[in-house]
């Protein structure tokens, strides 16, 4: 293996996760505090997630053309501008044009987000020989587990700067530090890497299996329901009903997404080496609708607000990360080995089409009905996404796939 690229690979995935994670949390948390409205908070980052659903099916057919060293520094690149861009906001600007530049500057991290981790974890592979399977488990795991930890630091270290270093001042230091990044990606990783010697057709982006088809839209639902409560609701009943702090509202954030990342690498032990199928993934997103509907029960009937609150989005993490881990074993199950990139990324696809709609309706639902009408949304979208799992095949197809799955699965973020 070469260590010397790997190292360089995960230090610049490193160093956009912590700038994306922080961005989410200085956008949400800076806007709210101007008093912005649930619906507009949304409206935010609506092009960062549509821009992740064209990124992520073209990113893999670009990659195959032009290299992976292309579209990891182009990602890289874009986060840079999208962060310096952002830095110019001018407070002065009526809400609607300040609106519109934060859209156009959060879609072009969209972009850099989707471009960065689809290079990242793509060169992985080109890097290991091919025969070298255990290597291959091995420093993939170290990349995704670690993905999940520092996306968590970057929410606590958006809430800090905004406290510490103000709205501006976190955006230039973000801005400055992974333009170094940038700098050493683009003149150290080698120009070859990752170009396929046969080029993908076009065409190829949109030839998937029927079974491939049913579980992409129930991973469509599946996100969406994380983000109904998540994008929004969560975080400004933080702050604006129980008067958390930044910090407090980012610890949280934080801690719920290195714990979904810790139950989700688990998964295959949590599930005692069996290979899952349409049994597992109906139950798990069963599971989940009751877990989101026992929330807005327990605050009707007067539980303190904190508590279930808190404890009970951790279990609904839990619960959300075995599920994700799931259908990440299962795309996997689906998909000829020849057209591994091409399948993932129409899944990730679905995946950010989800995000999509539960941003948006995390906003409109926040304004409507509060968190416990996002959690009554989230419950919705899980119920769909158990309807839809009866549609998979009723056993694995290739159960020497599981250890992969431990190997694929992250947040989709």
């Amino acid at each position: 293996m070469n260590l010397r690229n790997y190292v360089l690979v995960t230090g610049a995935y490193w160093g956009f996760t912590l700038t994306d994670g922080a961005l989410r949390m200085l956008v949400l948390l800076h806007f709210f505090n101007l008093g912005y409205a649930p619906v507009t908070l949304a409206f935010l980052f609506l092009l960062y997630e549509f821009f992740g659903i064209v990124t992520n099916l073209l990113g893999g057919w670009l990659a195959s053309r032009l290299g992976l060293r292309f579209t990891l520094v182009a990602g890289l690149g874009l986060q840079v501008g999208a962060l310096a861009m952002l830095a110019l906001l001018n407070p002065a600007w009526p809400e609607l044009g300040s609106v519109a530049w934060v859209m156009v500057s959060q879609a072009l991290s969209g972009i850099a987000k989707d471009f960065t981790k689809m290079s990242s974890k793509s060169a992985i592979k080109v890097l290991v020989p091919a025969d070298a399977k255990g290597t291959l488990f091995k420093w993939v795991a170290v990349l995704t587990g670690s993905k999940n930890a520092l996306k968590g630091v970057g929410f606590f270290m958006g809430g800090l700067l905004l406290t510490t270093v103000g709205f501006a001042g976190a955006l230039w230091i973000m801005a400055g530090v992974l333009g170094l990044v940038w700098l050493g990606s683009w003149a150290s990783l080698p120009r070859e890497l990752g170009k396929a010697k046969t080029k993908a057709a076009f065409t190829d982006l949109f030839s998937k299996s029927r079974d491939i088809n049913v579980l992409c839209v129930a991973r469509f639902f599946l996100f969406g329901a994380r983000d109904i409560w998540f994008v929004v609701g969560a975080p400004v009943f933080l702050r604006g009903v129980l008067g958390w702090s930044f910090e407090q509202v980012g610890a949280f954030m934080a801690f719920w997404v290195i714990g979904y990342g810790i139950v989700q690498a688990a998964t295959p032990v949590l599930l005692r080496g069996r290979a899952p199928a349409r049994g597992t993934a109906v139950a798990g997103a069963l599971t989940l609708a009751a877990v989101a509907g026992a929330i807005p029960l327990a605050l009707g009937a007067g539980g303190p607000a904190n508590i279930v609150i808190v404890g009970g989005l951790a279990v609904f993490g839990a619960v959300f990360a075995l599920n994700s881990a799931v259908h990440s074993y299962l795309i996997l199950d689906y998909t000829d080995g020849d057209k591994v990139a091409l399948n993932v990324g129409f899944y990730y696809m679905a995946n950010a089409g989800g995000r999509l709609v539960g941003c948006l309706l995390s906003g409109v639902l926040y304004q409507l009905a509060g968190l416990s009408g996002c959690l009554w949304g989230t419950f919705a979208f899980a119920a769909v996404a158990a309807g839809v799992s009866f549609k998979l095949p009723a056993e694995a197809l290739h159960a020497d796939k599981l250890a992969q799955a431990r190997v694929g699965a992250d947040s989709g973020d």
